[in-house]
């Protein structure tokens, strides 16, 4: 069933006739996994790991990735449903409020990082040309960016921040086409500036740790790497950083791969996106870390002479994925408020523009709290679709939704309540030892799995006495 004048499809399976083929959906899978904060993670993790143990972190944390997002793609693309219109069967229409609500804020607060991450960088390559000097933008009251220290003047970011976030709401307006045209763009540049950037890193550019080691190059210091005691992370750490870096935005995966014409092209665009691409950003940040010493993506191209090329590539990167972002932020609102998505990705893309650099400065700590939410989430979806109704839903159209499904909410409130122990957030005499074993975005899903599935066998028991 489907509606004319939804051409995004937000409260309908999407028509057949808008089902694109693999290379087309590719790009889209590939724009977004090509995502910028997993060079950020990738600097951390190469800081705080040995190449072997580097490469290791990230094939394990991929694999659980692509796993969970092949999964929630092969639903998509066998209902032709967004994650939120999939999260009435299993938590009910009222209940699908909360997964959407804790979707749609993340990637608002996405959206908003995304721009001050572009708007950063520009204003101090701005601020520091000669022809801008005693101009109006530098003139009058600065702003003090409190994540990095840096001082700005308040006119030029805030301007920088304006304009950015109009034009990324812009094209997220448009949907879905708007999305294919940029990352078709995006995806290349920032592979080949990525690519070019490691491999200054490894066989050109001249850095004294590189002599300090005694090795020939860049590649030779980071065969042999050690990270610091300091920044060393146990393999545990490392695997929740490769997962958690994109948990989040993996969870969304449906509203996406929902357009794939079949089944086939929706598992192995997505998976070949999670293991080519997000391995590659995460490689561009940790040859940076290794090399370098530095794990700020910015701060290396910097350092290499790169930071014009760095303000036009990332600012695509950060585009794509600030699209995407707004994008399943609009369909959630809309599953929320029946409202059409394109009105709620104008109302999202103001939120995020005017709160971005709050947002920069802050985020970090809430949206790790929210990324505990999301994977119980996507486990209690799974478990529903492909455990409890063997892989089939009725047509959208011809279901009779419960209001809401009390096993499903109680299923994901615990098991968030298991993440948020493993993450450490919550301290709970007695318990908070109970997650010091595995990976928390892990041992949340399972929780929620083992749960739901035990809810649902206690209320089939009940029915039939």
């Amino acid at each position: 069933m489907s509606n004319n004048n939804d051409h995004d499809f937000a409260l309908t399976s999407v028509a057949d006739s808008q089902k694109r083929g693999f290379w087309s959906m590719f790009v889209i899978m590939m724009g977004f996994t090509f995502f910028s904060a997993s060079m950020w993670a990738g600097g951390t993790l190469g800081a705080g790991l040995s190449l072997k143990q580097f490469i290791i972190a990230v094939m394990a944390g991929n694999l659980i990735l692509g796993i969970y997002t092949s999964l929630l793609a092969l639903m998509a693309s066998r209902t032709g449903l967004s994650i939120h219109l999939l999260s009435r069967y299993s938590f009910g229409s009222y209940g699908s409020f909360i997964p959407s609500s804790a979707l749609a804020f993340t990637q608002i607060g996405w959206f908003g990082v995304g721009i001050a991450m572009f708007a950063i960088p520009t204003a101090v390559a701005l601020n520091d040309l000669a022809c801008l000097q005693g101009s109006w933008l530098l003139a009058g009251p600065t702003v003090k960016i409190a994540f990095d220290g840096v001082v700005l003047p308040a006119r030029l970011l805030y301007i920088i921040v304006a304009v950015s976030g109009f034009i990324m709401t812009s094209t997220a307006y448009w949907g879905i086409k708007a999305l294919s045209i940029i990352s078709i763009i995006a995806v290349p540049s920032i592979a080949v500036l990525g690519c070019y950037s490691a491999y200054c890193a490894m066989f050109v550019d001249e850095v004294s740790a590189v002599a300090a080691a005694g090795a020939a190059n860049g590649w030779e210091l980071m065969k042999s790497f050690t990270p610091d005691t300091a920044k060393q992370l146990t393999m545990a750490a490392a695997i929740s950083v490769a997962i958690g870096s994109f948990i989040s935005g993996g969870s969304c995966t449906p509203d996406f791969a929902r357009f794939s014409r079949n089944s086939k092209v929706a598992v192995s665009t997505t998976a070949l996106a999670f293991f080519i691409g997000n391995s590659l950003m995460f490689f561009f940040g940790a040859a940076g870390a290794m090399v370098w010493g530095i794990s700020d993506i910015s701060l290396v191209l910097k350092a290499q002479g790169l930071l014009g090329a760095a303000i036009i590539v990332l600012g695509l990167n950060i585009w794509t994925t600030n699209d995407n972002a707004l994008y399943t932020s609009g369909l959630g609102l809309s599953n929320i408020t029946k409202l059409p998505k394109k009105y709620m990705v104008l109302i999202n893309g103001l939120i995020g523009t005017i709160a971005a650099v709050w947002l920069y400065d802050n985020f970090c700590g809430w949206l790790n709290i929210l990324n505990t939410f999301l994977p119980p989430v996507g486990a209690l979806i799974i478990t529903d679709f492909f455990i409890v109704n063997r892989g089939k839903y009725k047509p959208y159209g011809e279901h009779a939704f419960a209001k809401v499904n009390v096993s499903a909410v109680i299923a994901w409130a615990l098991g968030s309540l298991v993440g948020l122990l493993g993450f450490g957030y919550v301290t709970i005499p007695g318990l908070s030892k109970v997650c010091k074993m595995g990976l928390p975005a892990i041992n949340a899903m399972a929780t929620t799995l083992v749960v739901y599935l035990i809810a649902k066998a206690i209320k089939k028991q009940c029915v039939n006495k």
